[in-house]
């Protein structure tokens, strides 16, 4: 009995599988985390093109 706990208590292969499994969850919020800034940031942008391209009606109208 007392060696089964050894081995028990040695035996690091559990522990390996749950490092990786935080280190693949730590990466997937990095890349959620770009993916949602980097969106955010085209977003804007795209919304300023389209401003500056939008014909002016209100400043161009003369009564």
């Amino acid at each position: 009995m007392k060696a089964l706990v050894s081995r028990f208590l040695k035996d690091e292969s559990g522990a390996t599988a749950i490092e990786y499994g935080l280190i693949a969850s730590l990466i997937a919020v990095a890349i959620i985390t770009a993916a949602t800034t980097l969106g955010n940031n085209i977003s804007a942008t795209f919304n300023s093109i389209a401003d500056e391209i939008k014909p002016k009606t209100a400043a161009t109208t003369t009564p």
